[in-house]
């Protein structure tokens, strides 16, 4: 054991009275929890994607973890101090020659980390709005920069897959894991255009880069996400889409697809980034391979616990073939019925239970506005934003984003009244031409029921629909009937009455 490592686990090596110290360890750092603070200092390792191996260099990106991780953990991350030697010995914060350093934060309760506590969906939901907000402040890489090109993605694919089989630790799953890496490359060159694209329409921006729940707590009631990658610019400055791709590994590999499916659902109606879909599952591949190499580095470091790390190696490698190897006929649902019938509120929890892209007339048409969801246009019925234009427009859009999504294979339903056919059949053709199935969900209320619920959401005013009393006049003068061939493809959904989300299901299939 390195000489400051055994100082600090005395108590007097602290610059407060401390009764115990704590002592944890990672791959890449050693963790130490003392009273009410928690002290992380880097190992003094090179492991070629990142680099440690120099006291200047653990300063330097000691410096970088406080910087980056202030910008969504206010109030945990504190200050970098030094581990000095005086006269009497090696003391944290203290006098003399500095040995190392170590960055001091607000310690909390473990047992509020999101990958040990029950995960409610007010958790995900608070998460996707902040991870979303937080997306959207940030600058994006410029031009002339490397960061996000199609070459710096794949080498970290690549890397990923050489440092395994390097390691050898794994000889019976050689021939599996070039076959991954073959079929990884193969994804990639067919993404390069779209890679090459987020690039030049700025989604590469300074995130995160190590989103996963381990990394997310909820302090005072506000949900944090701490321990951000600081040690290479090139892992931080990704795709927002690479950045989420984490985290929905992680809750899809913890049995919490249905989390998963409501973090993605609503992070992306806060951003409206559904250009970046057709990447996830690719970049999903990459986080669980991510996962796989730190797994067998630990064995490599320390062979305690070796049957688990090697259970979790197997799990993720799994699961990165599931990405890779995704084959499935999409299925594009559309709605049909008059504002109050219950469209957006079923279509929000179907996005969960059947795992779907939830498209919302309502959110788009205000995006391509410049409007919050929750803004009020001021527009007349048929006005402002709700011209015959500005709803052609709206309909363009939600045509334009559910083919992008079909093609990358992607379930989809479009939230919206639907209520003329030449507008359903547009969507059945385009159903048509990305080889999807097509369901058509009907939705019936009594009128006075749609008349209560149109006035309690103008009410509350909490939600993006503008639609009063005035709008549901007149859609019901101008809503055209389902053809016979309509009726037969057809799923009637009463929102009135408890949901069967079995026969649902059966009457998709």
């Amino acid at each position: 054991m390195e000489e400051w490592l055994e100082a600090l686990l005395s108590p007097r090596a602290w610059p407060f009275p401390a009764s115990s110290v704590e002592h944890l360890e990672t791959h890449i750092s050693h963790l130490f929890l003392v009273g009410a603070y928690a002290y992380k200092v880097k190992k003094a390792v090179d492991l070629g994607f990142l680099d440690f191996s120099t006291l200047e260099k653990r300063r330097f990106y000691c410096e970088e973890e406080l910087r980056l991780n202030s910008r969504m953990a206010p109030g945990i991350y504190l200050e970098v101090v030094p581990i000095a030697r005086d006269e009497e010995g090696l003391h944290v914060e203290g006098k003399g020659e500095v040995v190392e350093y170590a960055v001091k934060m607000r310690r909390f309760d473990g047992a509020c980390l999101f990958d040990r506590m029950p995960l409610a969906a007010r958790h995900v939901d608070a998460l996707a709005r902040r991870v979303a907000s937080f997306h959207k402040g940030l600058s994006s890489a410029s031009a002339d920069t490397e960061w996000g090109a199609p070459e710096k993605v794949w080498h970290y694919v690549d890397q990923n897959f050489g440092q395994i089989l390097e390691l050898g630790l794994f000889p019976q799953w050689s021939g599996r894991l070039r076959s991954l890496w073959e079929r990884a490359r193969q994804r990639f060159e067919a993404l390069r255009p779209r890679l090459l694209a987020r690039k030049e329409k700025g989604w590469i921006r300074e995130c995160h880069g190590d989103m996963h729940l381990g990394n997310i707590v909820l302090v005072d009631g506000e949900v944090m996400v701490f321990d951000g990658i600081e040690f290479n610019a090139e892992l931080r400055w990704i795709d927002t889409v690479n950045d989420i791709a984490f985290l929905l590994m992680d809750l899809e590999r913890r049995g919490m697809e249905r989390l998963a499916w409501r973090f993605l659902n609503l992070y992306l109606e806060e951003i409206g980034d559904y250009e970046g879909v057709p990447l996830l599952e690719f970049y999903k591949a990459y986080r669980a391979m991510v996962r796989a190499k730190v797994a067998a580095i630990r064995l490599s470091q320390d062979a305690g616990g070796s049957e688990e790390r090697g259970r979790q190696f197997a799990g993720y490698i799994g699961y990165a073939e599931r990405c890779l190897q995704r084959n499935h006929r999409p299925l594009l649902c559309i709605t049909h019925g008059l504002s109050g019938s219950g469209k957006s509120h079923f279509c929000r929890e179907m996005r969960e239970r059947l795992g779907l892209i939830h498209l919302r007339s309502d959110l788009e048409r205000k995006r391509l506005f410049g409007l919050s969801p929750q803004a009020d246009s001021r527009s007349a019925v048929e006005g402002g934003i709700y011209t015959p234009e500005a709803t052609e427009r709206t309909y363009g859009r939600l045509e334009e984003l559910a083919g992008l999504l079909l093609e990358a294979g992607y379930d989809v339903v479009v939230d919206a009244t639907f209520l003329e056919a030449a507008r359903r059949r547009r969507f059945r053709e385009l159903a048509a031409r990305k080889g999807a199935a097509f369901r058509l969900l009907v939705f019936e209320a009594p009128e006075a029921v749609l008349r209560q619920r149109v006035v309690e959401r103008s009410r509350e005013g909490r939600d993006a629909s503008e639609a009063d009393l005035a709008v549901l006049e007149r859609q019901m003068e101008k809503r055209q009937p389902l053809s016979a061939a309509e009726r037969r493809e057809a799923v009637a959904v009463e929102t009135t009455k408890e949901v069967d989300w079995k026969e649902v299901q059966r009457a998709l299939a």
